[in-house]
């Protein structure tokens, strides 16, 4: 495989068996558990091959295996990358292998995700690592062409909400001490493996920052869209130890993750009426106030 262009699910299948035949791994039976920012495949041997969708990201899949080899050493439970030699650059879209922890995605109850999270909050990465510092007003920045999918009016609604932001950020004084964090830190990336342990897994997003970014999306699932129960999310505060919606910069927070989970979106609605249409349902309850209890999860 040689191409540069961004993968279909045609390509995805494809590059699958490249990918297998590069590290002498079996690509018959092959299943494409999903086709988001990577695509994701189970083999027969308890593995799963994540190929990067678009092309670069080398470093990005050095880091998360990386990360995965640090957190074993730790003895943490998070996603195990198997003993071979990776990322492998499959015509520029980076490729890992893992570990396969379930035979099916069966998420932890929040109370073991508050406990993973405390648990990985009081570890200190090496030096070696070299993590970033979390800068999340630049992946917005990266993301802003997918706004020419979008009527105009509604691109210059997100660029003007995102400044805003942008600026509030600057005033927001964090409670706790900054360290490493998982970064996309929810209910979906926490598993159960086949003994009904929690597993940590989408080590993509791992930097340096406050910790509070993996305390929001958590809270903003239980009180915005209603994902969550409160007995749920009582449960999660009580396994880390701190409420962030107790904390006055928790809508900054709130507010950043609604429009990140909206711009991620728009990168899919130049060639998907579904997700084009639920963009334009979550700008029009952004820009009037209404509830987030309608958006339908991506």
């Amino acid at each position: 495989m040689t191409t540069s262009a961004p993968m279909t699910e045609e390509s995805a299948r494809k590059a699958v068996v490249a990918a297998c035949e590069r590290v002498g791994l079996d690509p018959t039976g092959s299943v494409l558990v999903r086709l988001g920012s990577n695509a994701v495949f189970r083999l027969k041997k308890a593995t799963i091959v994540r190929i990067g969708r678009d092309v670069g990201g080398m470093r990005d899949a050095a880091k998360q295996v990386a990360v995965a080899r640090w957190l074993e050493t730790e003895g943490y439970p998070a996603a195990r990358a198997l003993k071979v030699a990776q990322p492998v650059d499959l015509g520029g879209h980076p490729v890992t292998y893992w570990e396969s922890a379930s035979d099916s995605e069966r998420y932890a109850p929040l109370s073991q995700v508050g406990t993973l999270l405390r648990c990985l909050h009081a570890l200190s990465p090496p030096g070696s690592l070299q993590l970033d510092e979390t800068r999340p007003f630049a992946k917005l920045d990266k993301q802003a062409g997918a706004l020419g999918n979008l009527h105009p009016d509604d691109a210059a609604f997100l660029r003007d909400r995102i400044d805003f932001l942008r600026e509030s950020y600057q005033s927001v004084d964090f409670a706790l001490s900054p360290g490493v964090i998982h970064g996309d830190a929810n209910v979906g990336n926490v598993i159960l493996d086949r003994e009904g342990n929690p597993v940590l897994i989408d080590l993509d997003s791992f930097s340096i920052g406050p910790r509070e970014w993996d305390l929001v999306q958590t809270a903003l699932f239980y009180e915005r869209f209603g994902w969550h129960t409160e007995e749920e999310y009582r449960s999660f505060v009580e396994a880390y130890g701190f409420d962030i919606m107790e904390w006055p910069g928790y809508p900054v927070l709130a507010d950043y993750r609604e429009i990140s989970m909206t711009m991620w979106l728009c990168g899919k609605a130049g060639s998907d009426e579904r997700a084009a249409a639920e963009v334009r349902k979550r700008v029009e309850t952004l820009r009037t106030g209404g509830s987030r209890r309608e958006w339908a999860p991506f």
